[in-house]
């Protein structure tokens, strides 16, 4: 009896030793896993490029909620693409994750004997990857109404956005890249048109062709086919100086030059992308026998309109697009279609920023601490901090886990797709990030998720910036980062 007393005694002794004993052995694993971490980072940013190019780090274990390491994380820097991860999340929460866009087609007038006596109107809801098929479809259902002939004309309707075509910010000579997009309620292409190139005969002009064909810009072909290589001289751009949609091919082309090699095409930005759908649509429904008697035009959808049909795309596929290539035109529709929803038409990307600042407040920070200039980064008039992004990635993931999923699958995937495709390919975080880049002169950022090796999911921002010429430095430099946080068990 007295033996299974002291039994149970030394028993429970034990058991209140071992409550006592694990916590602060835990504490103590912890304690030496972030230290070994710090270590590590610092001795990365210890680095000579540091002592003329700035850095700031956050990173965060969410699995075990506690920091793991920050520099400089209230430093004020240029986001870049960054900022499309404050775009998402808004868009998101503000829009929901039902949210579609539409663009919808109507007609005036009555139709008699295979004519349309009135007019064709396509009224634009921010809709950033319509395309030529989408287009397509709604040629196909004006076919189906039996119209040979349109006796007015075909008509944007733009007014649910207000008429300013760029970012605030953005810098007159991005133009005419295809980063840079004008911008309009009404899109297609991407507001831009493709030009491929092909070496005809030795001597004479080098052939081309447009993506779409059409009649909207004007070709200059001012090239000559040579049978040597590449001058450095030739180039394919717009005229953008005089503000026109001509497009100027110029220098030597090679006779074997291949017409569809994606090394050898350009991709120019348009003005008015507006007309550039309408011109689209009318040149489609010629193409399919159907006569328009009027000009092509900007005017508002009559009220006593006959509704056709819409094309509708989901946010998600947008989201995809905006995050996994960092489309900055679809970064800059959700910022509309935020403010269109908010305040209503016309929309304004200050309305639409006011989500995004709202986000930032209700996350616990002030958002008047912040220089937000547009949704996509492209402005250099932006300026936030990688603690803010670290905590807007923990938001996510912590209190809005409905739409994390949807956030997190549209990151792009290291070594797989997106602006990672090329990176981390032969490291150990081979799949493991999914995070967004940001790029700009003199900036290169990297922020996201980490999947460790021990399961851990870790959210970290690394935002580097004022350097010249560097950019590979700055990659590696990130990706070595994710590598150690893969490791930090």
């Amino acid at each position: 009896m007295k033996i299974s007393s002291k039994y149970f005694l030394i028993s429970a002794c034990l058991f209140v030793f071992t409550l006592k004993l694990f916590p602060q052995s835990n504490s103590r694993l912890q304690e030496s896993r972030v230290q070994k971490l710090e270590s590590s980072i610092e001795k990365i940013t210890n680095d000579p490029f540091f002592e003329q190019t700035s850095i700031a780090i956050s990173i965060f274990d969410l699995t075990d909620s506690i920091p793991l390491f920050s520099k400089n994380e209230k430093l004020l820097l240029r986001p870049a693409s960054n900022m499309k991860l404050l775009t998402s999340a808004a868009a998101l929460i503000n829009l929901g994750e039902n949210y579609f866009f539409k663009t919808d087609l109507f007609h005036s007038g009555v139709i008699e004997n295979n004519i349309l006596y009135g007019d064709i109107y396509v009224v634009g809801g921010f809709d950033p990857d319509f395309s030529m098929t989408d287009l397509d479809s709604f040629v196909t259902v004006i076919k189906s109404l039996g119209i040979q002939e349109i006796s007015g004309g075909i008509y944007g309707d733009i007014s649910k956005k207000d008429s300013l075509f760029w970012g605030k910010g953005w810098m007159w000579d991005d133009d005419p890249e295809p980063s840079a997009p004008y911008l309009s309620a009404l899109n297609i292409n991407d507001n831009t048109v493709e030009v491929f190139v092909n070496g005809a005969d030795v001597g004479s002009s080098a052939d081309y062709k447009l993506f779409p064909q059409t009649n909207y810009v004007q070709v200059i072909n001012n090239s000559i086919t040579v049978s040597s290589n590449f001058s450095e001289d030739f180039y394919v751009k717009r005229d953008w100086v005089n503000q026109r949609n001509t497009i100027i091919i110029e220098g030597k082309v090679r006779k074997s030059f291949i017409v569809d090699s994606s090394d050898h095409q350009t991709k120019l930005n348009l003005l008015q992308p507006e007309k550039y759908f309408i011109t689209l649509l009318k040149e489609r429904l010629e193409l399919n026998g159907i006569l328009i008697d009027k000009p092509i035009g900007i005017k508002n959808k009559p009220i006593n309109s006959v509704y056709l049909t819409s094309l509708t795309r989901s946010i998600d596929s947008v989201l995809v697009d905006l995050n996994k290539v960092s489309d900055n035109l679809n970064a800059e529709m959700l910022i509309y279609a935020m403010a269109f929803k908010d305040s209503g038409a016309p929309a304004s990307s200050i309305n639409g920023l006011a989500a995004v600042k709202r986000l930032i407040d209700s996350i616990g920070f002030n958002s008047g601490e912040y220089s937000l200039a547009d949704g996509s980064g492209v402005s250099h008039y932006n300026l936030i901090s990688s603690e803010l992004i670290l905590e807007l990635l923990k938001y996510m993931y912590y209190y809005r886990n409905d739409l994390f999923d949807l956030f997190y699958n549209s990151l792009p995937v290291g070594g797989v797709d997106g602006t990672l495709k090329n990176r981390m390919k032969n490291t150990g975080v081979y799949k493991d990030v999914h995070a967004k880049t940001g790029t700009l002169n003199g900036v290169s950022n990297l922020s996201g998720y980490v999947t460790a090796k021990n399961g851990h999911l870790i959210a970290f921002s690394i935002l580097i910036q004022n350097f010249v010429d560097e950019y590979s430095k700055a990659r590696k430099i990130q990706d070595e980062i994710c590598e150690i946080l893969a490791e930090s068990n």
